[in-house]
């Protein structure tokens, strides 16, 4: 299952072709800029097996955006995250410098916020941003998040959490 294309976007999933593209991606310091450090290749590898993990036992999870006509953007999808001791479900996202401020992530948060209601039924959707990461608190506001509460993530830093309901069409 995968979330329908955008006007600009298409949804598919991660394998291990994505590799080059994957590792460009996270480890780019800017797009890793509220992370602790940047991936390496290795990491960026076992970043496309979780996301396999992920579509096997839940059906979602991060998927490879791309442009309508196949030029590699970042990634964007759905992944349960441990929040102060709860598991819920989180949109996530990554996008290259070059194509951000375009709106192309929250046009694909958007799309997996549809999906995550529509297609799994899902009664709420969060977002997990650094409190300095303005560009990811953006993009959850504008697909209707509020910020709800804190968090310490694996490595203690803060993060704040936004959620809003999903309320079935």
């Amino acid at each position: 299952m995968l979330p329908p294309d955008t006007p600009r976007l298409h949804f598919r999933h991660m394998a291990p072709p994505d590799l080059p593209a994957m590792a460009d991606l996270l480890w780019n310091p800017e797009v890793m800029r509220f992370y602790p450090a940047p991936k390496t290749r290795e990491q960026a590898a076992s970043w496309i097996d979780w996301n396999q993990k992920n579509y096997a036992e839940y059906g979602h999870g991060l998927w490879i955006i791309e442009t309508i006509s196949g030029e590699f953007v970042g990634d964007c999808g759905l992944t349960w995250q441990d929040v102060n001791g709860t598991r819920r479900l989180e949109v996530g996202y990554h996008v290259l410098p070059h194509w951000q401020g375009q709106g192309l992530a929250t046009e694909a948060a958007a799309a997996c916020s549809d999906f995550a209601r529509d297609r799994l039924g899902a009664e709420e959707l969060i977002a997990i941003a650094h409190p300095e990461n303005r560009a990811s608190t953006r993009v959850a506001a504008k697909i209707g998040m509020h910020r709800e509460n804190e968090d310490r993530g694996n490595d203690e830093a803060v993060r704040w959490v936004l959620s809003m309901p999903l309320v079935l069409a």
